[in-house]
Formats: C-alpha cells, structure tokens, sequence
C-alpha cells in the first residue's frame, strides 16, 4: 500500500528567539496501518532511521533533488521499512541523503547529542580559551598553529598565552595534514594536551614561499572546562583626522537575549559617541542565529526598518505553501524592535533597536568568515556600500533549523529514549535583489590576508587588517584588489573542530 505525504499545518512552533511572524510547519507522513505504538520497548537504530527520513522528507533544502526523499518513494510500509533497515546507525542514513556535499551542501548534520548542541548554540563550549588557526605550510604536510585570540578567565590566559603566539606539535607529535581524512590535527579534541612551542620567521619579506617555522624547547599544558562566549570580543571608539569610526570585534551570533541585548548597547555607544563610521569585524566569526544577524543589519542602518533584508527559498513543498498561504513569511525585514514570543504570543524579550543610520560599512572577513556573517554583507549590499577587507569567505548561504523526534520536530513531546537531533539545511538566503549561491565565497575589496609572523593587537590602530580599514575610511590608503600568490592554506581552526561549526540556524 502506497505511502501517502499529507501537507497539514498542525501548529505554530515556538522559536525561541525568532522573528515572530516566522511560520514553521510539519508535514505529516500518514502511513496506512503502520502507526506505531508508544511502549516501554528500547529504541532501535530502525526507530531513529524513521525520525531521519521523515525529518529530511519534511524539511529538507534540496528534497526535490534527492530520489531516495520522494514521497512516493516507497510502494509499500514494508518497502520503507525494508530501506531503514539497510542502514547500521543514523548517521549512515542521514549522510547518505544529503546533496552535493561538495558544493551546495557541506554543512548539514547530524548528533546523537542535542543537549551539546543547545549549549554550544547559547554560546557555552568545552574549551581551554586558546582560539586557534592551523595552517599548511608550502608543500611539506606539517601544520602549524597561531593564536587568533585568547579568551578572558580561561585556561589558556592563566598559562600566558597570547595572540600571535605559534605552536607545532601535540603531545610530543608533530602535527600534519595531507588531507582531510588523513591528518592528525584531531590530537587537539582531547580534553587537556601538551602544545610545542614555535617561532615563525618571514625571513624580512613580503612572499610566504621562504617563510619557516621553526620548533623551540617551551611547552604548555592546557586543559579545557566548559565557559560561556561573549561574542562581543571587543569594542572601540577612535577619532582619526575629525573622523567617529566605531569598531566591534563579533565573533559569532548566539542568539541568547543577554548578548543581543549587550550587542545593542554596544550600537547604543556608538550612537551616543557620536560614530559616523563603522568597522565590523567577523574574520573569525562563524555564524549563528539569523535572527541576531537581521537585528545587527538594522542597528547599523535603521533608514531601511521594513525593506527586505534577506528572502528565503524553502523546497518546492514549503516554498509553494508559503507563497500560497503566507507570502509575507519568506520575507525578513529590517527592523526597529528585537523581540522573542512564545507560542501564544507573549513576549519574552522586546528592545528597541539602535540605529546608527549608516550609508557605508567596513566589514573584516578571513576564510573562517561564515553563514550568517556572510547574511550581513550579503543582505547589506543591495542598500548601503559594505566594504569588505581581508580574505575571501566560506560561502555558506543556507539556514539550518534543529529538528527532535517528536510528533512536530520540535523540542516538545521530543522521544526520551535517545537525544538524536539533526541540524539539515531548511532554506537558502537570497538579499533584496535576489543574489545568492555565493559557494565559492564572497570576495573582498581590500584584500589582505593575515600575517602569521605579525598579527598585531586586535582593536589597535595598528593591526593590519583594521589599519587598512582605518586607511580606506580617512583616505590616506590605497584599495589593493588582486589575490597574492602564496604558499599558505588554512586547512582547520578551533571554532571548525568544534562539533558544531559554521552555523546559520533558524532559532
């Protein structure tokens, strides 16, 4: 007997901290004499397998261009049955899926660990406060590491670490990467380790092809803990040449009320300093809630409160039931108000925004540049003049959403017997005049990629990507638009080997 797919709007999801006329519906797979019993019986891999297809049937990006998700994929509950069972654990089935992991889906997942998940999406990680980038050196497999930043009261702060500093091995062993299934830098998951210590020389010039890195005796022991983010890393106000140039170091969008409501105090300075300029910097941002992502659009310009800042393209099921039903919901404006509600309408975080009414913006983007940082730029673009300074971005322009066993996907009523969770792409972002599919990354104006061997002090004048902000804005530099040949790839960072990275979600 055939398996019938019904369209049925059976609730209004509580999206925490979502835009609240943002709509999120399930379909409901009605099986002809298949429903299942709720017992005390153990779970089993099949069970889970069937929360997995019926989730990605649902919700998924790229449904219509993965035969195995039709809904008249299956002539019978035997037949279904039959596919779950050819698969040995979830994950095996999740993936397999999944579209074009090369190019348009390379950040859905799966965990067998939502509560991690919820932790790591409210900012708070295990970590011992050393946030790193590991880069291939020429055309040997080593890898080293340099310090991107140290976070206040952690581990890695207590034992001197500090920015710009270079590291090479673990444990004693040389780190390496010759490609992404055969590396060792997983050494740096474990819960405490050992960093050999190193030096980076440019040899005195400007090309990386003779630059060397070389071992020294020191090593530090770190040990990580569980510690909370604040994504604002840091903020300042400094007057060059008669110029108010603000600048805000945002190191990813968490989405908890706290920290949006720190971010628009933040623009509140800003305002009241008198700011006519504004440095973003989201070189080691890599993403997080669209809503928060919306909300600083708007407190950088404020002129624009109900234009479009990005548009959403769901798969064909949903795509025709908003634009059917509810059009105004694939649209996320501008706006002047952050504000989170329950299910039943009550707010439970409401702020008037800050504007600062800008014409223009400078925004720091590296290769580690993500997801909804890219929503700001990309979003901002058709309405102001984003200046971007630094290196290329990720290219990641789709939108996730948590999805729970449960009868709705959501949270509530979830399945007790395991803590499964998926987090598949849901929709794609296009900006206001419809550009998107930005996989190869958004390219900058200024381009100037990180200097290993001469960092700088993040928020100081002098630090380069944010001396040539700073140049740009009072004139006195020169726009430098063509890519530098060089030996150097950044193949991972801390924020990557963290189990949730590169995030855009829907809150």
């Amino acid at each position: 007997m055939l398996i019938q797919v019904n369209l049925t709007i059976i609730l209004r999801l509580n999206m925490q901290d979502f835009k609240p006329y943002f709509y999120l519906c399930v379909l409901l797979l009605c099986f002809t004499n298949c429903a299942k019993d709720e017992d005390d019986s153990p779970v089993t891999v099949s069970d889970i397998n069937d929360f997995v297809w019926r989730g990605m049937n649902t919700f998924y990006l790229y449904k219509d261009d993965v035969p195995n998700l039709s809904d008249d994929r299956f002539e019978s509950t035997a037949a279904y049955e039959s596919y779950l069972n050819n698969f040995s654990s979830p994950e095996d089935l999740f993936y397999s899926l999944l579209y074009n992991t090369d190019t348009e889906d390379r950040f859905s997942w799966i965990t067998d660990d939502y509560i991690a998940l919820e932790q790591y999406f409210n900012g708070e990680s295990i970590i011992h406060g050393m946030e790193y980038g590991l880069v291939k050196l020429g055309s040997a497999d080593t890898v080293f590491g340099y310090v991107r930043y140290v976070l206040p009261g952690t581990d890695a702060e207590s034992k001197g670490i500090k920015r710009g500093d270079i590291f090479n091995s673990v444990d004693g062993v040389t780190l390496y990467y010759n490609s992404a299934s055969d590396t060792n830098i997983n050494l740096l998951e474990a819960d405490s380790y050992k960093i050999g210590m190193a030096t980076y020389n440019n040899q005195g010039t400007l090309t990386t092809t003779d630059d060397v890195v070389t071992s020294t005796s020191e090593e530090i022991v770190l040990v990580k803990s569980t510690y909370t983010e604040n994504p604002i890393y840091d903020q300042e106000v400094f007057e060059i040449n008669g110029n108010k140039i603000g600048y805000l170091m945002y190191n990813g969008f968490t989405g908890t009320d706290a920290f949006d409501s720190q971010l628009n105090t933040a623009f509140g300075t800003f305002k009241s300093e008198g700011v006519t300029n504004l440095v973003l910097d989201l070189r080691y941002n890599s993403g997080g809630s669209v809503s928060t992502a919306t909300w600083l659009a708007s407190m950088i310009t404020g002129q624009f409160t109900g234009d479009v800042f990005v548009k959403e393209e769901w798969n064909s099921d949903w795509q025709l039931y908003f634009e059917t039903n509810s059009p105004e919901d694939l649209l996320n404006p501008f706006v002047d108000v952050m504000e989170k509600t329950t299910t039943s309408n009550s707010v439970t975080f409401s702020e008037t925004i800050n504007h600062l009414n800008l014409s223009k913006v400078y925004v720091i983007t590296s290769q580690s540049t993500a997801s909804a940082s890219e929503l700001i730029i990309n979003g901002l673009t058709p309405y102001i003049d984003v200046v971007q300074v630094g290196d290329v971005t990720v290219g990641k322009y789709q939108a996730s959403r948590t999805l729970y066993d449960s009868p709705t996907f959501s949270k509530s009523e979830v399945n007790a017997t395991h803590t499964y969770a998926m987090q598949p792409l849901i929709y794609k972002s296009l900006n206001a005049n419809g550009n998107t599919d930005y996989f190869d990354g958004l390219d900058p104006d200024i381009y100037l990629k990180e200097d290993y061997g001469n960092l700088g002090v993040l928020g100081d004048i002098s630090e380069p990507l944010l001396a040539a902000a700073l140049s740009d804005i009072v004139g006195t530099g020169r726009r430098q638009t063509t890519y530098e040949s060089t030996n150097q790839k950044e193949v991972s960072n801390s924020k990557s080997i963290q189990p949730f990275s590169n995030t855009m979600y829907v809150d």
